[in-house]
């Protein structure tokens, strides 16, 4: 199996910065399959959307409401993604969750999740 383990979330100011990293670990077999490797986040009553994906070859997507704020990052030889978060707003707090796998193979892993919590 496959373990995804996020860190680094918390509570800071409207504007401020945090920075999330997930960490991959288990079967090698299957962590060579991992094709795409993102953050998601769900805030209270509201749908579990994609914040930022990037896949092994570094394409990366970001939803319309944190392009130019956010910026996803990997290490493919250490099987850690990271989520750089700046310019902060009220409205990025959520349960932000890591999420690894490929669609070709159909395999989907995710993480706890993390809160990260603005105050404005």
């Amino acid at each position: 199996q496959v373990q995804v383990v996020e860190s680094g979330g918390g509570l800071v100011q409207a504007g401020g910065s945090l920075t999330l990293s997930c960490a991959v670990s288990g079967s090698t077999f299957r962590i060579n399959r991992i094709n795409y490797m993102g953050w998601y986040r769900q805030a209270p009553g509201k749908q579990r959307e994609l914040v930022a994906e990037i896949t092994s070859g570094g394409i990366t997507n970001y939803a319309d409401s944190v392009k130019g704020r956010f910026t996803i990052s990997r290490d493919n030889a250490k099987n850690t993604v990271s989520l750089q978060m700046n310019s902060l707003k009220p409205e990025d707090t959520a349960v932000y969750y890591c999420n690894v796998g490929s669609r070709v193979a159909a395999l989907s892993w995710w993480g706890q999740g993390t809160q990260v919590t603005v105050s404005s």
